[in-house]
């Protein structure tokens, strides 16, 4: 009897155990799947949504444009004459022979009739200019005009088939940061094609100069040979003249400058159209402003152009634009400073009417300028300008034009300064700076002024 018990105590044992070990289980059984759930919900909650504007980003294609521009820069040569001396008789007596000297450079055709686009500097002084395509055929062009300011000449060469042209692009919309490739003929090799990125825009390289430069800055490679060549955008399109490098070894190191693509086909199309450059002027002198100029005028604002004065006769005067103002934006263009206003005005003519933003003691105002003819020339080693009805009434004389700057060593060591009025050249009256174009240098010999207290100075050259 005392051994049955033993065996039924042992026996409820064992159960009592299953008991309590399959309780365990479950327990763990159910935390892992709580887990394992809590897991999943998490991942669900984390995973992103579909984005559908999300962008996938490759590397550029440059085979493009490379194919559409490739055929359409040439090869330029320029050949001048050029008077040497042999030796220092040649020299006393004037016997110097004509040296021929030969330069280089590219060329960008723009028009299925064969007009080509190049700078200045690879043209100036040329006897002749041969131009090669890529396919090594060769053409003598004409010079159908330039303008030295800009660096743009304009060419010509004529051919039994329609040549490949490159279409102009508008430069106002390229963005700093936007790939570009410079197609050229550097140191005499066919086309040559490298890439880069607009690094800057409207830099002007001489702030002391008066060309008003608004350059491209790209750091595609651009050497000896590149200029006049193309920098175009991604799609082939013309969107500036490879003008210069910034280097002191004549080699590239990093940075070159190239003419906007709109200031380009402006002096093109007036160039063809006028026979030469049509320049409009709002008519401000002024600065670009900074932080130290600022804050000595007491503005809010760091960037535009400050405006010193007007000309009363031109646009911005009489669209109301005063001593004070700063001009913040043209047409939606940001002026930052004076190359961007420079640069924008390149690319108008004479009676554009724009829409100027400008900031008047904290107050921005919005005018309509309409753009007037520049009346400066250089002329005889001055710059000249029309002279208004008050000056000439100020002077006592019916005609003349105006001395603004005078960087002719003669007739500043005879006295002239800015101020004085030309009023007559070899006897011929003078009422506006186009009548100055007729007379050449080595002809003039009589110039009356008027000084400035109205005294006339006759000036007479042997």
């Amino acid at each position: 009897m005392k051994r049955l018990k033993n065996i039924f105590g042992i026996i409820i044992l064992v159960v009592l155990i299953n008991i309590i070990f399959k309780s365990l289980n479950d327990e763990k059984s159910f935390a892992l799947s709580n887990t394992f759930n809590t897991t999943n919900k998490s991942n669900d909650f984390q995973k992103p949504e579909p984005n559908p504007q999300l962008r996938f980003f490759q590397n550029p294609d440059f085979t493009i444009a490379a194919e559409k521009t490739i055929n359409s820069v040439v090869h330029v040569k320029n050949t001048a004459l050029s008077k040497g001396n042999n030796s220092i008789w040649d020299l006393f007596y004037g016997n110097g022979q004509n040296r021929r000297t030969v330069g280089t450079g590219s060329g960008v055709i723009v028009s299925s009739d064969g007009y080509i686009i190049t700078n200045f500097h690879v043209i100036e002084n040329a006897s002749e200019i041969e131009i090669t395509t890529n396919d090594n055929k060769t053409f003598v062009a004409e010079i159908i005009g330039s303008d030295e300011n800009s660096d743009i000449a304009v060419l010509k060469i004529s051919g039994d088939n329609s040549f490949p042209y490159i279409r102009f692009a508008d430069s106002d919309q390229t963005k700093i940061g936007e790939w570009v490739l410079a197609v050229g003929n550097p140191f005499n090799l066919t086309s040559t094609v490298t890439a880069g990125i607009i690094s800057a825009k409207s830099r002007d390289l001489n702030d002391y100069d008066s060309k008003n430069q608004s350059f491209i800055q790209t750091d595609a490679a651009v050497n000896s040979g590149n200029s006049g060549g193309a920098l175009v955008n991604i799609n082939g399109d013309l969107i500036g003249i490879n003008t210069a490098i910034q280097s002191n070894n004549a080699g590239f190191i990093g940075y070159s400058f190239a003419v906007p693509s709109n200031i380009a086909r402006k002096i093109y199309e007036d160039i063809l159209e006028f026979g030469d450059v049509q320049r409009g002027l709002l008519g401000v002198t002024g600065q670009s402003l900074d932080a130290e100029l600022s804050n000595e005028l007491g503005l809010s604002i760091t960037e535009g152009f400050y405006v010193n004065s007007t000309d009363e006769s031109m646009g911005a005067h009489l669209a109301g634009i005063k001593q004070g103002d700063v001009i913040v934006k043209i047409n939606n263009v940001n002026i930052r400073k004076f190359s961007d206003l420079t640069g924008y005005l390149n690319s108008k003519r004479p009676g554009d009417i724009l829409d100027v933003i400008i900031d008047r003691k904290g107050i921005p105002k919005k005018l309509k300028v309409n753009l007037k003819r520049s009346t400066y020339v250089q002329f005889y080693g001055m710059q000249l300008k029309d002279a208004t009805k008050k000056i000439l009434d100020e002077k006592a004389t019916e005609n003349g034009v105006v001395v603004v700057v005078n960087r002719n060593g003669t007739l500043y060591r005879m006295g002239v300064r800015a101020g004085y009025i030309l009023s007559e050249i070899n006897e011929k009256p003078i009422n506006s700076t186009l009548e100055l174009s007729s007379f050449e240098n080595e002809n003039i010999y009589q110039i009356t002024f008027i000084d400035l207290n109205g005294e006339k100075e006759r000036l007479i050259f042997d």
